[in-house]
């Protein structure tokens, strides 16, 4: 892939949502939700503080979190769609 995030921004991938409901229900496409989970692809190296020193992230590249419904910004890389957000915008780690 050639993208990298710069500063402290974080490029997801979406991880799809439940295609039926826990009773059974199949959901069509249209009536779906944007899922809010995704896994980590890419990060960048961290923000600047005052000092002038790095801060490093909290997420790394496998990661898979949630996020804000309506987080970041949409983009097609290599044919694929991924979105990418600040890492403040990462509500948590799951599975950590």
């Amino acid at each position: 892939m050639a993208f990298r995030p710069l500063h402290d921004r974080v490029l997801l991938r979406r991880l799809e949502g439940e295609e039926k409901t826990k009773g059974g229900i199949i959901i069509p496409d249209t009536a779906k939700e944007k899922p809010q989970e995704g896994e980590v692809v890419a990060v960048g190296p961290g923000a600047r503080d005052e000092a002038g020193r790095i801060n490093a992230l909290d997420v790394k590249a496998g990661d898979r979190v949630l996020f804000g419904k309506w987080s970041g910004t949409e983009i097609k890389v290599d044919g694929q769609d991924l979105l990418i957000l600040k890492e403040s915008d990462i509500l948590g780690v799951i599975g950590a």
